[in-house]
């Protein structure tokens, strides 16, 4: 027989209700046990909606108020020091500190390393242990929340990030191997797998996505004998070992089915040699048939003839947690009826593998087959899809279309006469703080509430005030604020044909922050300017250099939702086409710099290192045919974050931008480290606070920091800048920080 399942399920709720209670909290609008009220609202729903929809083994404790890697730290008492912590339960008092920093007469600390997960835009929270790291259980979610499930009605399997994966993910504070402390953290996850045993747990999933990695010998000897004792603390609790967004190597998958676990769940979506593990498995298989990273109807009958020769009972489900998926496309109003077809949201991807559970149980569900196969068919021959002239253009790359006029250094001379900025000029990311009026404005204008006249006129007073600002503080290039923009990719996506767009396909990528990704079903062209208007009428208003801002090719390519009929390159090059098109218009219209952001190069790098040359080639190709086209007089800038770049810093610099921002505060200028071996060739503004937190940080810890950076690299190629966009911030925190920052540099032009 067949069983079905979940692995994960989106947290935010239908209508983002995680994301407003959170931010009514941290506003001091609602207390804690409302902030509780609606999670155990939520996590309540979602079991329902599991249940509902024909799920066999719904997941308990994948719920989260902000990240699933901090819940870890906060279940293994891996709290670090400085956040005070007395050793009890750990309270959200202490949890939020970690998660967004903190600034009370009590506690005034920064907020742990964020980076993203796996190659998604989802962000956790690193770890940082000590070299004698103590642990022990901290936290009663996963309990609370079985308990919880089981008053409901509800049996649920409760999940855990695996030990493993937590160690690998996590940062040495004192620069050691992490996975040294796996003798210290086992005995905690076998008390807290004894205990889930006791509470009635018949299946306890514990994720290891990491094995999928490029793994060494002392990582994959450890996973038997780890896995072995998780299941002997279980007793008779089964154990599910989950991995998923690649195959696992043939080496761990020796590991992982010669160890005592009940059940293995491989990614059959993303990780196409874990179909030569499905024959003969000695193991009950839980095979990821349904993409649980896009939002296409899964072909479900080429699913079922992939997987019928596989022996015995196994489970079917999502490739990876839905997390990564919105939450349910019965709400969404925006998307064609002729695209929305098309589409499966999470809610709509447990009714796909309830299908396939009840056609190849029963060979019940014909019909849904049916309507399901004649919806991928006409798809694939859709008219709307295909562009003969855009298929044209791609083929048309060579070295002209990639290469800049002439080399770096002769451009920075010719860029250094035009400009003539100061040692450590400073600037900021782009986007200005989106506060309730401007969202207010922009949402009645859509509802035909405020004419198109008064939109215009509201957005240019922002811009105005926000140019007004930045002068007032002394930044040296300054930005428009981006005040028309819902997004930094949707609003581009609105711009150019071949996209789509819901009304509520919001997903998670940290804490209360959601991101509404774009649809792309077709070929990409940008039919008229996008972003030309405002930089233009900001430049009149000053007298100071204003950047023209973009979002690059690879950024709008890895956070939309990518059609999944043709290579990702080129989708890719078709977008940076476009962009390469915008990028002549604000030159033409008196833009003298341009910065195209690509945040998510390092998101896309394949997980398998085999993999990794052929990504970056045309990946960085793409950020070239969109840049290349300017002359040397214009300069171009860049702008990543929140990803670790050391293993990819010299296609980074292969870019050939004329200045990069990149974040560095939440680790401290950890990166700087990588130039101590490669000397980077261009300008480069290591970002000197971190905007994710609502801390305002002191005009000494800048300056540490920057001159951390002049060891480094030349202080004449180094920019002063926050490590990211100031969208999310409020405004008196946004000034507050800025003038830290130009003092700070101001004092080292001293």
């Amino acid at each position: 027989m067949i069983t079905t399942a979940t692995i994960g399920y989106p947290r935010i709720g239908p209508k983002r209700e995680l994301k407003k209670a959170l931010e009514s909290f941290w506003k001091g609008d609602i207390k804690e046990n409302e902030l509780q009220s609606t999670a155990k609202d939520l996590r309540k729903k979602n079991w329902e909606i599991q249940k509902e929809n024909g799920i066999d083994l719904i997941t308990s404790n994948d719920f989260s108020f902000y990240d699933q890697v901090l819940d870890t730290i906060c279940l293994l008492g891996a709290v670090p020091d400085r956040y005070n912590w007395q050793g009890d339960d750990v309270d959200l008092k202490t949890y939020f500190a970690m998660a967004r920093g903190s600034q009370t007469k009590e506690l005034d600390v920064s907020a742990l390393e964020m980076t993203k997960w796996f190659d998604t835009n989802y962000h956790y929270l690193v770890p940082e242990l000590k070299s004698d790291q103590k642990f022990k259980i901290s936290s009663q979610k996963p309990f609370e929340e079985f308990k919880e499930a089981q008053s409901a009605g509800y049996k649920t399997k409760p999940v855990l990030l695996g030990p493993i994966t937590f160690l690998l993910l996590s940062k040495s504070t004192e620069g050691k191997n992490t996975l040294d402390l796996l003798d210290n953290l086992l005995p905690v996850y076998l008390e807290i797998v004894k205990k889930l045993n006791e509470l009635g747990a018949e299946w306890i999933q514990i994720d290891e996505p990491i094995f999928v990695k490029d793994l060494d010998e002392g990582v994959i000897s450890k996973i038997k004998k780890t896995l072995n004792s998780i299941k002997e603390a279980a007793g008779n609790s089964k154990i599910l070992l989950t991995t998923y967004f690649e195959s696992i190597d043939q080496k761990v998958k020796e590991e992982v089915f010669a160890s005592d676990v009940d059940a293995v769940h491989l990614d059959l979506v993303r990780g196409e040699n874990n179909f030569n593990y499905i024959k003969d498995s000695n193991k009950t298989l839980s095979l990821g048939v349904i993409n649980g990273r896009n939002i296409w109807k899964s072909d479900l009958t080429q699913i079922i003839d992939q997987i019928k020769d596989v022996k015995g009972d196994f489970i079917i489900s999502s490739s990876c947690p839905l997390l990564h998926t919105p939450y349910d496309l019965d709400l969404e109003t925006k998307v064609p009826e002729n695209i929305k077809k098309w589409l499966a949201f999470a809610k709509q991807k447990l009714q796909e593998i309830n299908i396939l559970k009840q056609n190849i149980n029963h060979g019940e569900a014909k019909s849904d087959l049916t309507d399901n196969k004649a919806c991928i068919e006409e798809r694939k021959k859709s008219s709307l899809i295909h562009d003969d002239n855009v298929k044209a253009r791609v083929k048309t790359i060579n070295e002209d279309t990639l290469n800049r006029q002439s080399k770096y250094e002769d451009r920075a001379k010719i860029q250094r006469d035009i400009f003539n900025l100061p040692l450590y000029p400073t600037t900021t990311i782009g986007s200005f703080p989106q506060t309730k009026d401007v969202r207010q404005a922009r949402a009645k204008n859509r509802k035909g509430e405020l004419s198109n006249e008064d939109y215009d006129k509201f957005l240019e007073d922002k811009t105005i005030e926000a140019i007004k600002r930045q002068e007032e503080l002394g930044i040296d290039v300054i930005v428009h604020g981006e005040f028309e923009r819902n997004d930094m990719v949707e609003y581009f996506g609105e711009n150019l044909k071949g996209f789509t767009f819901t009304s509520s396909g919001f997903v998670q990528s940290y804490g209360s922050r959601c991101v509404k990704p774009p649809i792309i079903f077709g070929d990409v062209s940008r039919p008229e300017p996008m972003t030309v208007r405002w930089s233009k009428f900001a430049q009149k208003q000053t007298s100071s250099i204003v950047k023209g801002m973009l979002t690059g090719p690879i950024t709008i390519l890895q956070w939309s939702f990518v059609r999944d009929d043709q290579p990702r390159q080129t989708t890719a090059e078709q977008i940076a086409f476009a962009i390469r098109d915008e990028v002549a218009d604000l030159e033409s219209n008196g833009i003298r710099m341009i910065q195209i952001d690509e945040p998510a190069l390092r998101e896309g790098l394949p997980l398998k290192r085999k993999d990794w040359d052929e990504y970056l080639k045309w990946s960085v190709n793409a950020f070239r045919i969109s840049a290349a086209v300017v002359k040397n007089e214009t300069q171009i800038h860049t702008h990543m974050c929140y990803a670790e770049f050391e293993d990819i810093i010299d296609s980074i610099a292969a870019l050939d931008a004329d200045v990069i921002s990149i974040e560095t505060s939440r680790s401290r200028m950890e990166l700087l480290k990588t130039f101590e071996k490669f000397k980077y060739p261009n300008e480069i503004g290591p970002g000197v606070y971190d905007i994710h937190s609502p801390r305002v940080p002191k005009k000494d810890e800048m300056v540490e920091l920057i001159k951390k950076a002049s060891k480094q690299i030349d202080p004449k190629r180094l920019w002063v800048n926050p490590d990211c966009g100031l969208k999310t911030r409020g405004w008196p925190e946004t000034i507050d920080a800025l003038k830290e920052m130009v003092s700070a540099a101001k004092e080292l032009r001293g």
